[in-house]
């Protein structure tokens, strides 16, 4: 092997090397990375084909040889600039659709097909023989008409990447530029080598590219480990800024309107391009119709609040922007938490009120009802009460009735409710008062009212009529600091469990003296 074709090998397996340790690596940490990683390794992979198929025909020593080996060759050379552009494309935040992948990479495989079987029709090749004045592994050729195009395509193809990127480069921070510009350099250098060898520049009979591409592949390393190209990568602003689901509008240092996105004009029907450069308390009287909720010139840093729109409710974050010690303006950040306060609504109503009745449930009554034993200055009182043979209910006129039933009484007390009185549904056909600032003689008039209600509106449904009474028991405390809800609970059931040995639809009070009598 002469010397030269020797250093040429060199600079081959050189770029072989570099792009199986990149393949290599990559798929070791592919867990670290983003989704782009997969189509980084397809791109390195192709690229490594290119340059092992070119390594290979290097050391031929016939005419067949050199043949099987450009098809190798072809197995990588037409993919790897398309799958290169579909690279950049998803680094620089380009939505990679289905159709465009495909037929983007639908005539690179039209390439190969077309030079397998170049012997038939010669449309890619006219001529394909060892070279006749350096001999092998020189090849001499004549190019067809699908060469032209095929080369014109992948030309295309690194050239709108490197163009891509470069139309990115001032929107760039400067921590993300090494990256971006060892991409550059990616796609520059082959674009050149290959121009260099159309206008013959080149020496005969050898193709430069694969023997410059090692530099292309050890920036491409060195961004993986060093810049974590794979794992983090420089989106351009705008891609971010209108993508965002969030609403923002920037604001100078005179609180003027300098900029916004696309998801506020969502939130924001009304918003154009008219009102930049605004003061901002226009622009937003001029959106809602009310004055803006917040005193930006109040705001020292930070503001993060709920307010609440027409039907909507956003969650509101204010940051002061800051240069030099100098107010340069503010970021207004909107988020439409709508659905998540409507379902905090729901569960929170859940939480705390019994689904059939919509009464308080027993847990919210414990909590309301112990706050208010612990600062009732006066009397506190609890009436306790159950319907009267609820079971025999059920029973004779199923449980959709005794559902009914259950709303019926329920809603003839929260008529009669009065101030300071709190109602839930204990549990089953028990129910609940605590009646801050009454007496226990006021509590056992409320409760007789209620039962006199309850016994004078029975239940009517479909010409039905159910008749309900109650049983009452109440409780008073007796100022006791360590008197509990559930002290006076227990002594209004005692109470209310007389009732029912009375023969029911009256009231008991709980008094010490008759503790024995009514246990």
């Amino acid at each position: 092997m002469e010397p030269k074709v020797e250093a040429y090998v060199t600079l081959v397996c050189t770029s072989v090397v570099l792009n199986l340790s990149i393949l290599a690596y990559t798929y070791w940490k592919r867990h670290y990375y983003t989704n782009i990683s997969k189509l980084f390794m397809w791109y390195t992979l192709t690229s490594l084909i290119y340059c092992l198929g070119y390594a290979f025909s290097l050391t031929s020593t016939s005419l067949e040889q050199l043949r099987f080996w450009n098809i190798v060759q072809y197995l990588g050379l037409p993919f790897f600039p398309p799958l290169g552009l579909l690279f950049v494309m998803q680094y620089l935040g380009y939505k990679l659709e289905r159709k465009r992948t495909i037929a983007l990479l639908a005539f690179p495989l039209l390439t190969l097909i077309i030079n397998v079987t170049n012997k038939y029709h010669h449309f890619y090749y006219r001529v394909y023989d060892i070279h006749s004045v350096l001999g092998v592994p020189f090849s001499e050729i004549e190019r067809g008409t699908w060469f032209a195009v095929h080369n014109i395509y992948i030309c295309c193809c690194m050239l709108a990447a490197l163009l891509l990127l470069c139309s990115r480069w001032k929107e760039t921070v400067s921590v993300y530029k090494p990256q971006l510009l060892a991409l550059i350099c990616g796609q520059l250098l082959p674009i050149v080598t290959a121009f260099l060898l159309f206008i013959g520049v080149t020496p005969d009979g050898i193709d430069p590219v694969p023997m410059v591409l090692w530099f292309s592949s050890a920036l491409y390393l060195w961004s993986i480990t060093s810049s974590r190209m794979l794992s983090i990568m420089p989106i351009a602003k705008d891609t971010i800024f209108n993508n965002m689901s969030d609403g923002v509008f920037v604001l100078n240092g005179s609180y003027q309107l300098i900029e916004d996105n696309q998801a506020c004009k969502d939130m924001f029907s009304k918003l154009d391009q008219s009102m930049i450069g605004k003061p901002f308390d226009q622009v937003w009287y001029m959106l809602t119709g009310q004055p803006f909720p917040v005193q930006l010139d109040t705001i020292s840093d930070k503001l993060n609040t709920t307010i609440h729109q027409a039907s909507f409710v956003y969650q509101l974050r204010i940051s002061k922007l800051q240069q030099s010690n100098s107010n340069s303006g503010f970021l207004i950040i909107f988020t439409d938490i709508t659905a998540l306060h409507t379902l905090q609504q729901k569960l929170e109503h859940q939480a705390y009120y019994d689904e059939l009745t919509q009464l308080f449930n027993r847990r919210a009554f414990f909590q309301q009802s112990e706050q208010s034993l612990m600062t009732a200055k006066a009397s506190f009182t609890i009436i306790l009460f159950d319907i009267d043979y609820f079971k025999q209910v059920n029973d004779t006129y199923g449980h959709q009735i005794g559902d009914q039933v259950l709303v019926h009484v329920a809603q003839i007390c929260k008529a009669e409710l009065r101030e300071h009185m709190l109602f839930a549904r204990y549990g089953g056909e028990e129910f609940v008062l605590a009646l801050t600032g009454y007496t226990l003689v006021e509590g056992e008039n409320f409760a007789n009212h209620l039962r006199f209600c309850i016994e004078q509106k029975p239940l009517v449904n479909n010409e039905q009529v159910v008749q309900v009474t109650s049983s009452f028991g109440v409780s008073e405390t007796t100022g006791a600091m360590e008197e509990t809800i559930y002290q006076l609970l227990r002594k209004a059931d005692e109470a209310l469990y007389a009732a029912k040995r009375a023969g029911r639809n009256q009231v008991q009070v709980f008094t010490e003296k008759a503790t024995s009598t009514i246990t």
